[in-house]
C-alpha cells in the first residue's frame, strides 16, 4: 500500500470516528518528514509529548476538516494535551474548514480549564467562526455558562 493510499485510508477511518461522535477512541495522525508515522489517542500527553519532541508537527491539518490536534484535544477537553501541543509550537490561531479556532471548539464544549489555557494564546479571543459566533457566543449558545462568563470576565478586563 503507498503512502499517499495510507494516509488517505487513515483520514477517512478518522472522519468516521468523527461523523459516529466516539469521543472515547478520537485518533489522530503524526506527521513526520512528510509521512504518517504513529496512530495515537488524544490525551496520551506523554505520547504526544515524545512525538513532538521527535520532531512531530503539531499542526499538520486534517484533508478533510482541516483540524489541527490542537482543535481535536481541545473540543475534547484534553487539558494536559492541549499543554503539550502548546508548549512545543502548536499554532492556536489556526482555523479549520468552519472557521473555529481550538477556542471556539473548547468553549462551545465547555471546558473551562482548555478556555482558559487557550483564550490567552489566541491572537483575538473576538474572533468569529465561519457563522459569525465568537467563543463566547458558542458557549452561550451550547449552555455552557461558566464557560461563557469566563470569556466574558477575561475580555471585560483586557479592554
Amino acid at each position: 500500500m503507498s503512502l499517499a493510499i495510507f494516509q488517505q485510508e487513515l483520514c477517512h477511518f478518522t472522519f468516521s470516528l468523527r461523523k459516529r461522535e466516539i469521543k472515547s477512541d478520537i485518533v489522530f495522525t503524526v506527521v513526520h518528514g512528510g509521512s504518517s508515522d504513529r496512530v495515537v489517542k488524544l490525551g496520551a500527553d506523554v505520547v504526544i509529548k515524545v512525538l513532538l519532541m521527535a520532531g512531530a508537527d503539531p499542526n499538520v491539518r486534517d484533508p478533510v476538516l482541516s483540524l489541527t490536534v490542537t482543535h481535536d484535544a481541545a473540543r475534547e477537553g484534553f487539558i494536559d494535551a492541549v499543554r503539550v501541543l502548546v508548549d512545543h509550537g502548536a499554532d492556536t490561531n489556526l482555523m479549520d474548514e468552519a472557521g473555529n479556532l481550538p477556542l471556539h471548539l473548547a468553549a462551545r464544549e465547555g471546558h473551562l480549564q482548555v478556555t482558559k489555557l487557550l483564550i490567552g494564546r489566541t491572537a483575538n479571543p473576538r474572533t468569529t467562526n465561519g457563522l459569525g459566533k465568537t467563543a463566547g457566543e458558542l458557549a452561550l449558545l451550547h449552555g455552557k455558562i461558566d464557560t461563557a462568563q469566563y470569556i466574558d470576565e477575561y475580555l471585560s478586563s483586557s479592554e
